[in-house]
């Protein structure tokens, strides 16, 4: 009792004799930073820079958004990552109405592969850098002015993009293909930074074999989403993924969670995968600031983008399926993708393609002769229409290891039993699907591999 009495006694003197210092290192929260790794350090740091006063809600061709490259730019030379824009960024212009010129910018940094076949083929992360500036609002009867800070949106995916970049420069020799991180402009002037940037700006787009977008991040576990327009190759890293250790996972949605910057990649023909936590309450508002998000749920996810970030550099080039990338495309043919339907099609029961691989394909599939003899062994990509009356049709090899495995996946699907048809909105409709079946002999046996 006593020695409380003394503490509070002492505490009292000190307040007296030094109020504002004793208020600022007492404060309630004053030590919480202690805890954080150095990561939601990192995090915080970033996303309280980005989504500051001083950057006025970064609006395109704003001095906030001129600021937000230059710390952009500043970040990525510290971590020893190359920038390939200029001081100012890489500028391009706007026309607006009245025939006045805006100018914003993106920011493009490099990570060299190490794999000398693939070092020339290029990965892109990307994530937009600008946000709504500042808004009127009346308030009581007067005309007040608020900061649309966007700390999730998008000072979160600027601050993964920094992280991933770190870590992945950290550990750039384990990178077959090289990585392009760039920071949009002019995002939300309708993508105009990411078609600048693949227009305009970057000469070899031809190289770029899938990209990345980060977009609204920061809000808690329940919302991660990934958005693939339903590719096959892209969805088959997510589901490789899904087996290991991470602490997170996002759920593959076939629902677009936000027009981004993905959208301007889809249009070049290169697989996308979106990143988000999706739309959240404080969404181009003034209460979009640091203190919503959830910085420990962001660093989990951010392990998983590094992770899906090393498989996309070093694996197999993905297969743009337009019949995939393109619900409205896919629409006005009449066939819906496969995770597309309200209800999607059953094979025996499972909506599981796995199922419709192990019970029919595999059971049912003839390794063929000259391939055994040969030594032939691999993978083939097929395309195929599940119809109104469940029937397949429509079956094509996209991408195949050997002539004749080709023949025999198209084969062995094409022969495939009737389905129950998917719906959308209560009608069954075509439904379309892609899928790989694989070719695998056993070691020193000549014989398929038993499935």
């Amino acid at each position: 009792m006593r020695k409380t009495l003394l503490k509070y006694l002492f505490l009292l003197f000190l307040q007296v004799l030094f109020p504002v210092a004793l208020h600022s290192q007492f404060r309630p929260g004053a030590f919480d930073n202690l805890t954080d790794s150095e990561t939601v350090r990192a995090l915080k740091g970033h996303v309280g820079t980005i989504a500051s006063t001083m950057m006025e809600g970064r609006a395109a061709g704003s001095e906030g958004e001129r600021l937000a490259a230059e710390y952009v730019t500043g970040v990525f030379r510290s971590y020893g990552i190359d920038v390939l824009s200029g001081e100012d960024g890489d500028l391009f212009g706007i026309c607006q109405e009245g025939g006045d010129t805006l100018r914003s910018r993106n920011v493009c940094a490099f990570i060299e592969g190490t794999d000398k076949s693939l070092s020339d083929r290029y990965i892109v992360i990307g994530a937009r850098m600008d946000n709504l500036g500042t808004g009127t609002l009346t308030v009581d009867g007067e005309t007040v002015e608020r900061i649309r800070y966007g700390a999730n949106g998008n000072a979160s995916g600027l601050a993964m993009l920094l992280e991933v970049g770190r870590l992945l420069k950290t550990n750039n020799m384990m990178l077959r293909r090289s990585v392009l991180l760039v920071a949009f402009g002019a995002s939300r002037k309708g993508m105009v930074g990411s078609w600048y940037f693949l227009n305009r700006s970057f000469s070899d787009v031809a190289n770029i074999d899938a990209m990345i977008n980060l977009d609204m991040l920061g809000t808690g576990p329940e919302s991660f989403y990934a958005y693939t327009c339903s590719n096959a190759d892209m969805n088959a890293i997510l589901e490789s993924l899904s087996g290991g250790l991470h602490p997170i996972l996002p759920k593959l949605t076939s629902s677009e969670p936000y027009p981004s910057d993905h959208r301007a990649f889809y249009d070049k023909g290169i697989p996308s995968v979106f990143f988000t936590s999706g739309e959240y309450p404080e969404h181009d508002t003034d209460r979009d600031t640091p203190s919503i998000i959830d910085f420990p749920s962001m660093e989990r996810k951010l392990e998983y983008i590094y992770s899906y970030s090393v498989a996309l550099a070093n694996g197999p080039k993905p297969i743009f399926n337009p019949s995939e990338h393109a619900r409205s495309l896919s629409a006005t043919k009449g066939v819906i993708p496969f995770y597309d339907c309200d209800v999607k099609p059953s094979f025996y029961g499972s909506a599981d393609p796995k199922f419709f691989l192990q019970k029919w394909v595999y059971t049912y599939m003839k390794y063929p002769k000259e391939a055994v003899e040969q030594g032939i062994q691999g993978r083939v990509l097929v395309s195929f229409v599940i119809d109104e009356n469940g029937k397949v049709c429509d079956v094509t090899a996209l991408k195949s290891s050997d002539p004749l495995l080709e023949a025999e996946a198209v084969r062995i699907i094409s022969g495939s039993p009737d389905w129950k048809p998917g719906k959308v909105d209560g009608q069954k409709v075509k439904s379309g699907m892609s899928l790989y079946v694989d070719f695998r002999l056993e070691k020193n046996t000549g014989r398929k591999r038993k499935k």
